[in-house]
């Protein structure tokens, strides 16, 4: 079960207090650490509402003492010991959320059928910057490969989609062969 609304407040509560300490950025990692964390197992403990939240506190400071800042680690004390330790992936991508908002960062998703050179990357993203939606905004681009699209690309801002795949050119000639205006209709 998602926990979005308990998640965005606990990542306001943090982004706020990283503002206001002036750790922003060292929070912004600390988090990317924490989810980087490839260990499934690590990850069930943290996020089980069966094991005891001291025993959880005890464990992320065994793993993480010394890696993470002090408003981190406080942080995951205070989730642990109030039991909302099942929304933490949320929690971290609703900070990622506030972080790129507070920083003018544009996500960009673009989805290619085969990967794509760095300068067909810089020429996208300069492109896009002359958007009037884009100025004055960094743009982070996130390459995703779908050989399913057959060619072209598909460029995803927010909820705006840019489609110039193949894929979407095909279909739409086939929704055309579909409907034959030479048919008269009855």
């Amino acid at each position: 079960m998602r926990q979005t609304k308990v998640a965005s407040r606990y990542a306001k509560a943090l982004f706020d207090l990283a503002l206001e300490t002036g750790k922003l950025e060292e929070v912004r990692n600390d988090l990317a650490l924490i989810s980087g964390v490839d260990h499934p197992e690590l990850k069930v403990i943290l996020t089980s509402p069966i094991i005891r939240s001291d025993k959880k506190i005890a464990i992320f400071e065994a793993v993480f003492a010394g890696s993470v800042q002090s408003v981190t680690s406080a942080f995951f004390r205070l989730i642990f010991s109030k039991g909302r330790s099942v929304a933490i992936a949320e929690m971290i991508e609703s900070y990622a959320s506030l972080y790129r908002e507070h920083k003018g960062i544009k996500v960009v998703e673009l989805t290619t059928a085969v990967p794509v050179s760095a300068e067909i990357k810089s020429e996208i993203t300069s492109l896009l910057s002359k958007n009037k939606m884009m100025q004055d905004k960094t743009i982070e681009l996130q390459e995703k490969v779908d050989p399913a699209i057959l060619g072209g690309l598909v460029v995803q801002v927010d909820d705006q989609l840019f489609d110039a795949s193949i894929k979407h050119d095909l279909q739409f000639i086939k929704r055309q062969f579909i409907k034959n205006m030479y048919v008269s209709e009855i």
